[in-house]
């Protein structure tokens, strides 16, 4: 009977969690770990009626023996990392010292440098390789499902692909002035960082939010979004045959925009300690401590959003263009797992990676990006477990 270690228990976890209770029979028995055990245990009191057992234990993600310790007690298949993006290589180094399979939805980011990438993770892979487990990186949306629609597209409708646009549309409203949708620090972090895109062998920079484009969304309509630096860029660059660029943008209204461009203005945004009242204080972190609890923004939130990859390449030395994408309505999520889509589509596909490294059917020794394993059975699950994908051979493409 597998048994799976839940690291974190925010917004994200509280949807993949209630996943996997959903799918009891893959899930019989798991464990939400959290700095704070309070949150863990009112879940679990949450989903008391479920099939799926649940354990509940407190552990500092930063600290490696702590988390070994954990481990060792309880004793998982594998662990499931929801937690910060910080804490990726302490919860990784922990499973080497366990022996056990590991699965994030987002890449290594250090806490003092607001840059993010797969380098650091991908050096673990001769270790993990040579400890017979499986590491899964990016097991959310973007990364994630947009990395499967890649590893999809290259399998069944294209003989090389050539151009990819990720796009990123969230039509939600949740009433406030200023709110992000997931961990504020990690979501200011990247939006003010400098934006990034592949072409033609050579990642090129680009000043915060220097290119916009405007586009028509199905069932959203038209939005502005903006080019950022996003970690499946590079992981798509290394594993999708013949790509020549790789763009991904979001989308972002005024309000948002001009809310953050005051705070910048002002120093809220630094990651740079200053001293107040004799102590050290990150202003983002103060920041974060203002801003609502995304948690907190389901049950205000309406609306939809549609995230997905444009695809162009050659097929039987053909130009072809390919949409696959998904759209998924706040309310919606709301009433089936109590959070918003954001949480929702991140949600559901890291209980979806879980799965497949537990049956087996994504499990080999090393570290592995989505889009290295066979996509097929990771879509026909989005389909099952409530995201389901459209396809769109004929659509508007971004200039």
């Amino acid at each position: 009977m597998s048994k799976v270690l839940i690291i974190g228990c925010g917004g994200v976890a509280n949807v993949a969690i209630r996943k996997c209770c959903q799918n009891y029979e893959v899930f019989p028995e798991i464990m939400i770990a959290s700095r704070t055990k309070s949150k863990c245990d009112d879940l679990k009191k949450k989903l008391e009626n479920e099939k799926t057992i649940i354990h509940t234990a407190k552990v500092d993600a930063d600290n490696v023996s702590e988390l070994v310790s954990l481990i060792n007690s309880f004793k998982p298949d594998t662990v499931l990392n929801l937690a910060l993006p910080y804490q990726d290589l302490t919860i990784m180094d922990a499973c080497l010292a366990t022996k056990t399979n590991y699965v994030d939805t987002a890449n290594y980011e250090p806490v003092d440098t607001a840059k993010f990438e797969y380098k650091w993770q991908w050096e673990y892979n001769e270790r993990f390789t040579e400890a017979g487990i499986t590491a899964l990186l990016g097991s959310g949306f973007d990364p994630g499902v947009t990395s499967v629609f890649s590893a999809y597209a290259q399998k069944h409708y294209f003989d090389e692909i050539n151009y990819i646009d990720i796009l990123d549309a969230n039509a939600g409203d949740h009433g406030y002035p200023f709110a992000t949708n997931f961990n504020p620090e990690i979501n200011i972090r990247e939006v003010t960082a400098k934006g990034s895109y592949f072409e033609n062998g050579d990642m090129i920079e680009t000043e915060p939010m220097e290119i916009k484009r405007v586009y028509d969304f199905p069932q959203i309509g038209p939005k502005d979004m903006y080019l950022l630096h996003h970690e499946e860029i590079e992981s798509l660059a290394k594993y999708i045959k013949g790509v020549k660029r790789i763009r991904f943008f979001m989308t972002f209204g005024q309000s948002y925009l001009t809310h953050l461009k005051c705070l910048e203005n002002v120093g809220m945004t630094s990651i740079e300690p200053i001293d107040y009242n004799g102590m050290k204080i990150v202003p983002l972190q103060f920041l974060k401590a203002l801003l609502p609890d995304p948690a907190s923004l389901g049950p205000r939130t309406k609306g939809k959003t549609n995230i997905g990859c444009i695809f162009r390449g050659i097929k039987d030395n053909k130009e072809k263009t390919l949409y696959i994408y998904n759209v998924c309505d706040h309310e919606e999520a709301y009433k089936e797992v109590e959070s918003q889509a954001i949480s929702y589509t991140t949600g559901v596909p890291a209980m979806i990676g879980t799965m497949l490294v537990l049956n087996g059917q994504w499990r080999k020794p090393g570290v592995f990006n989505m889009e290295q394993f066979d996509p097929d059975p990771f879509m026909e699950a989005l389909n099952k477990w409530g995201l389901p994908w459209q396809l769109d051979f004929n659509p508007k493409l971004v200039e």
